[in-house]
């Protein structure tokens, strides 16, 4: 007699073979979808009716086996190809492809999904998002910008926005020092015309009416028996020459304690003149029997000064000129090799100070020669532009004998950058030196120095490694971040959130996130998109299948219902 049980095992064939061509249908509408894994349906027969469960074999029987009729068929579960899909360049920067087996890390909201699917862009405040707006996780960085793995957060790339400058620490040097030439033993001399004090000076100087270094500027007389400064002055030293350079602007304020000491002290520290080695020349003094002040310049032709009477001026509390009330006469030169060099540093603001080098031939010996450095910068702080002097030994080969470094600090104070700014003058470094040879003349120059001003972000790239690098308008390269990466003990496992995203399921394992080419996770192909793992050949054979699949079981319920139906007849 026809079954109707029959009918129920055809439906649960159509039911399975609807299921599957679900699944075929859902693979090929995903074809072209970046990082799209396939699915597969299993099948798996239903409960089967036991009529026997079969008898073991005896001396009477050879056994029996189990009689069972089945029930139909069931869908078993979904299967994902989490195989890798083929790469394809996009030329977009911010488009990225994972070759090996690990999921970028997003956050929508509070929660973290996973996905292959690298289509990422900039949104409005320079984060790396995907499509549907879920921010793409990593690393970020300190402010040395070096990679703080650990904690994730959400990646930024803030072209256009960033800007960094970088404090100067390194200066290296190349050059010949002409051995051969005259060893400095004189330094400028400049004589100012007899300074005289008023009978009413206090204190009154040792000689008077010739004033020494206790008599106070506003006790001097200006050749008529009148002070020829007022307190509230100022005395303006510009254009005075170093080397053949013109020195910046130096201002001296005038009130009823300043004293000719002070001027001196003023007129060493504006015109850069080493007095810290008492065997060497250098310095400003003032003969109290005569009131005559004498510049002696430090030695080296390259320090030779230029005092003009012009170059002093008094200026009043507006800045108008009063007077320029000295007469000065150079009554010795400078001599001795040297050679001056100029190079600029940035401070950590990004801001250009000027250092200058003075390199003056000391003194010669049967073990080689000695060379004086005189380190000055306009930029210090406070006026004073000496900054460091000290000697470089250099043997009978050419080469240097001594330490070939030194270092050297520059006051910033009061400028908003930190201070004091301080960084190494090297000699013998990196392929570069300077040697001691005898030349017919001396070149020094400043080959290599680190720091950089002010710059903008203006371009990036995102490495295998993940590391987000960026490059600056003023040549600097540095890391931005880095994304992060997971791998899953059983990735197929993760639950299908939608918009290619993925999240945590019951089987999947807990994630191991860190960085890419580690536990597993591959390398990243930046400007690269993963296509989809769909193979179109297989899912249309699979289509065929589940069509035959289908109708073969439409045909079974037909059959049963031509049984039925003959069934029926025979009542009649």
């Amino acid at each position: 007699m026809a079954s109707t049980t029959a009918l129920f095992t055809g439906l649960s064939g159509i039911l399975a073979n609807s299921k599957m061509l679900d699944v075929i249908g859902n693979n090929i509408s995903n074809v072209n979808t970046q990082g799209y894994k396939s699915n597969r349906l299993t099948f798996a027969p239903t409960f089967s009716r036991t009529l026997g469960i079969g008898t073991a074999p005896s001396t009477q029987s050879g056994g029996a086996n189990p009689s069972q009729i089945g029930l139909g068929v069931n869908v078993a579960g979904t299967q994902r190809n989490m195989g890798n899909g083929a790469v394809t360049v996009t030329g977009v920067k911010t488009d990225l492809a994972i070759e090996g087996e690990g999921f970028f890390v997003v956050r929508a909201g509070s929660e973290q999904f996973f996905t292959r699917n690298g289509s990422f862009q900039l949104n409005s405040v320079n984060e790396l998002v995907s499509l549907s707006g879920a921010r793409v996780q990593g690393y970020g960085i300190d402010s040395q910008f070096n990679i703080q793995t650990g904690a994730l957060t959400d990646l930024t790339i803030p072209v256009g926005s960033l800007t960094i400058a970088e404090a100067t620490r390194n200066v290296s040097f190349s050059g010949n020092l002409n051995a051969s030439g005259d060893v400095g033993t004189v330094g400028t001399l400049i004589d100012f015309a007899a300074l005289l004090a008023l009978g009413t000076a206090a204190p009154p100087p040792a000689n008077p009416p010739f004033s020494d270094s206790t008599t106070r500027l506003v006790d001097l007389d200006n050749g008529s028996g009148s002070p020829l400064f007022t307190s509230g002055q100022s005395l303006l030293l510009s254009g005075a020459e170093k080397g053949g350079a013109t020195l910046p602007d130096a201002t001296l304020a005038v009130d009823n304690t300043t004293t000719i000491a002070d001027f001196m002290t003023f007129l060493e520290q504006a015109l850069g003149i080493d007095t810290s080695e008492p065997t060497q020349p250098g310095g400003v003094s003032i003969d109290p029997t005569t009131g005559v002040i004498t510049i002696e310049g430090n030695m080296g032709t390259a320090s030779e000064l230029t005092v003009d009477s012009s170059d002093l001026t008094i200026l009043d509390s507006a800045g108008a000129v009063v007077d320029q009330p000295f007469t000065t006469t150079k009554s010795g030169l400078a001599a001795g090799e040297s050679v001056r060099t100029s190079f600029l540093v940035f401070d950590s603001l990004g801001t250009p100070l000027q250092v200058d080098l003075t390199m003056v031939l000391e003194s010669t010996s049967s073990t080689g020669t000695t060379w004086r450095y005189y380190v000055e910068s306009p930029d210090n702080v406070g006026g004073d532009v000496r900054v460091a002097t000290g000697t470089l030994d250099f043997g009978t080969d050419g080469r240097i004998s001594s330490i070939a470094d030194f270092n050297i600090a520059i006051d910033r104070s009061g400028t908003g950058a930190q201070t004091p700014l301080t960084m190494t003058l090297s000699f013998d470094s990196n392929g570069n030196s300077v040697t001691a040879f005898s030349d017919t003349n001396t070149e020094l120059a400043a080959v290599f120095q680190d720091g950089s001003p002010i710059g903008t972000l203006v371009e990036f790239n995102i490495g295998e490694d993940g590391i987000v690098v960026g490059a600056f308008s003023n040549g600097l390269i540095r890391n931005l971040g880095q994304v992060a990466m997971a791998t899953f003990t059983n990735p197929e496992g993760l639950v299908d959130s939608g918009n290619q995203l993925f999240a945590l399921g019951p089987n999947s394992g807990s994630p191991v996130v860190g960085t890419p080419l580690t536990f597993g996770a591959g390398r990243i192909i930046s400007s690269a998109l993963e296509l989809s793992n769909v193979d179109l050949s297989a899912e249309f054979i699979n289509l065929i299948l589940a069509s035959t699949g289908y109708s073969a079981s439409t045909r079974i319920i037909t059959t049963a219902n031509d049984l039925m139906q003959q069934l029926l007849l025979i009542g009649r």
